[in-house]
């Protein structure tokens, strides 16, 4: 399966696009049970899929090609100087704490996040079964990297891992600490996990152009987008 699509697919109906107004959304969504392992995953991940809770898919439009899966060259990357300041400022301020299970803060955090930074998005308001079902997966490792100032969590990025890449599934923080790039520091710190584990690439997900809140993904390089079946370097 390391270049062809699985047997069993299914289309999602469309509906309204969380990213760009006045564009409808579909969704290609992997039914092989076979394909729920972290070895299959991974490859479907060069493929273009994501993860959203136990469920696999990708984006599948029929009148938009706008969302380009992005990924970094974990070992090859290097913060610019910009990035280096916030880590810098950062390093000062937060202590970095890696786990494999989720912590009782998690959901009052996330609550906050979405309710401070994102009451226009499909995720407000904040449910505590929503989050368990967006975030948590049965079967994939997870390792939730946390900020933390003194006994303060400031922010969590869920990470999927694989053997040779990891995922970034999410990132929520504090948006009384929004003045230290938190959401910028999560991705370094998830760079940094990915090169002290030996991974080759870092997913950040769908890169959209057109959409101002998701360029920033272009922000983390050398990286690559998969354009018309191939990866392309950015």
């Amino acid at each position: 399966m390391t270049e062809h699509l699985p047997a069993r697919l299914g289309l999602s109906q469309q509906f309204d696009c969380s990213y760009l107004a006045d564009r409808q959304e579909q969704l290609l969504v992997i039914l092989d049970p076979s394909c729920y392992t972290p070895n299959k995953f991974e490859q479907l991940l060069a493929l273009g899929f994501r993860r959203s809770g136990d469920q696999i898919y990708r984006p599948h439009c029929p009148a938009c090609s706008a969302c380009k899966s992005v990924r970094v060259l974990a070992q090859a990357f290097l913060p610019t100087k910009s990035q280096k300041r916030k880590l810098n400022k950062a390093k000062n301020t937060f202590r970095v704490k890696y786990s494999d299970q989720q912590r009782p803060e998690y959901f009052p955090l996330y609550s906050k996040y979405i309710t401070e930074r994102h009451q226009d998005g499909s995720m407000f308001p904040p449910d505590q079964s929503q989050f368990n079902s967006f975030i948590f997966c049965h079967w994939l490792p997870i390792t939730f990297i946390e900020l933390w100032d003194q006994e303060k969590l400031v922010a969590v990025a869920v990470t999927d891992c694989m053997h040779k890449a990891v995922s970034a599934i999410y990132s929520f923080f504090d948006p009384d600490y929004e003045h230290y790039s938190v959401g910028t520091i999560m991705i370094l710190e998830q760079l940094k996990f990915a090169k002290q584990y030996d991974k080759e690439f870092v997913y950040l997900g769908y890169q959209i152009d057109e959409c101002a809140k998701m360029r920033y993904k272009t922000q983390f390089l050398p990286a690559q987008n998969r354009v018309a079946e191939q990866w392309l370097a950015i």
